[in-house]
């Protein structure tokens, strides 16, 4: 028998929480950073973010993601 994916099922709720994640556990760039901002993804904005996460990490999204 097929898997069963429909909503509410063990299944698709597992499916679903496999896809969220927060903060900084998964690669980013500047332009992440950037949007996560809420902000359009400028040159100047990208390398602002981009000295960002050298001098912070992943916590310099973290701070914008839940």
């Amino acid at each position: 028998m097929g898997k069963d994916n429909t909503p509410g099922s063990d299944e698709a709720r597992a499916a679903r929480l496999r896809e969220l994640y927060t903060g900084g556990e998964r690669p980013f760039d500047p332009e992440d950073l950037v949007m996560a901002r809420g902000l359009e993804p400028t040159p100047e904005r990208v390398e602002e973010a981009r000295r960002l996460i050298e001098e912070k990490g992943a916590a310099a999204i973290e701070r914008y993601l839940p």
